[in-house]
């Protein structure tokens, strides 16, 4: 019994510290909530625009043959896509483009190609691949330097999703090997003697913080995205290109 008292007598205060948490974490919540309110206040308290007409002006089109900014150029992967590397990705246009003013000078050929590149950064949680397009080459070899533009999916949300690996076998794999390293760890005769329960105890830590290295390092891992060739896809183009006609209007 005295050994039990004793026992119990060196158990820290749980209670204290529960009671403690919630305390010390209201004046952070408080905090928060105030400079949210004082956000709002000061986006209300903006001052007004003043100017009621605009300075700017029409202005003619740089040219007849023009592809305005906004317009869309359809198109189809020719090489897929796997962000676990970054790389350089090829996609051909598959519907004729005209003229922004008219509509009846074709411009953009169906059969012409599209050269640029994806992200290959992934973030925890994201399902889509980021593209840029920097260059358009004509069937005859003429080319125009894209400057970036952006790819999007048929319904215009940016970048394209397809397949998508988060890679949770691996880590319930690692997950499993870390498991198991820990019981290995714990199992030990109550025979010991001080020699071997000591050697046992340096072992146990370092075989834990093994473990936890191997189930980080899987955390640590990025989603592997697949866009198969093939798949549909669209150019925004978010400036002019002036180019020149390809056959007669239509």
């Amino acid at each position: 019994l005295g050994g039990s008292s004793a026992g119990a007598a060196a158990m820290p205060s749980l209670p204290n510290l529960a009671i403690a948490t919630p305390d010390a974490a209201a004046p952070q919540l408080a905090e928060a909530a105030q400079g949210d309110r004082a956000a709002k206040q000061a986006f209300m308290a903006q001052a007004s625009n003043q100017r009621t007409v605009s300075g700017e002006r029409l202005v003619a089109p740089a040219s007849p043959n023009i592809v305005q900014a906004g317009s869309i150029i359809p198109a189809a992967l020719i090489t897929g896509i796997r962000s676990d590397l970054p790389g350089q990705i090829t996609a051909q246009v598959t519907a004729n483009v005209y003229d922004s003013p008219t509509g009846r000078i074709l411009l953009i050929p169906q059969g012409a190609r599209l050269i640029g590149e994806y992200d290959s950064e992934i973030a925890a949680g994201q399902t889509r691949v980021l593209l840029a397009w920097d260059r358009l080459i004509m069937p005859d070899g003429r080319s125009i330097v894209l400057e970036r533009q952006p790819g999007v999916d048929g319904a215009g949300f940016a970048g394209l999703q397809d397949r998508v690996n988060q890679h949770w076998g691996n880590l319930l794999k690692a997950a499993a090997v870390s498991t198991l390293l820990g019981v290995g760890a714990e199992l030990g005769a109550d025979s010991e003697d001080d020699l071997t329960r000591a050697l046992r105890r340096g072992s146990q830590d370092t075989i834990n913080q093994t473990g936890q290295q191997i189930v980080r390092r899987q955390l640590n891992v990025q989603p592997t995205l697949t866009i198969r060739p093939g798949h549909p896809l669209r150019v925004v183009l978010t400036r002019d290109l002036v180019l020149e006609p390809v056959g007669g209007a239509r």
